[in-house]
């Protein structure tokens, strides 16, 4: 955005919705992230602005940074063990 100082613009991030196939740009606070112990429980989560469904995709080490840096609400997961 021109004029506007990279450091006070907003951060969106680029996806893909698997059901209807759609791409899109999301804010920050359209996205959810979860962060648990392991690899198969740390996940971002959005819904389609497209067709409205609620997409559940796995996030790695370095989504989870990119998200987190860019201001996407994180719920820490603990186990109950």
């Amino acid at each position: 955005m021109p004029g506007i100082p990279r450091q006070h613009r907003p951060v969106v991030f680029k996806a893909a919705c698997p059901d209807c196939r759609e791409r899109f740009e999301l804010a920050a606070g359209a996205l959810r992230l979860a962060v648990g112990a392991s690899p198969r429980t740390t996940f971002y989560s959005f819904t389609c602005p497209e067709c409205g469904a609620a997409v559940r995709k796995p996030a790695g080490e370095r989504i989870v940074e990119l998200l987190t840096g860019g201001g996407v609400r994180t719920l820490r997961l603990h186990s109950t063990v």
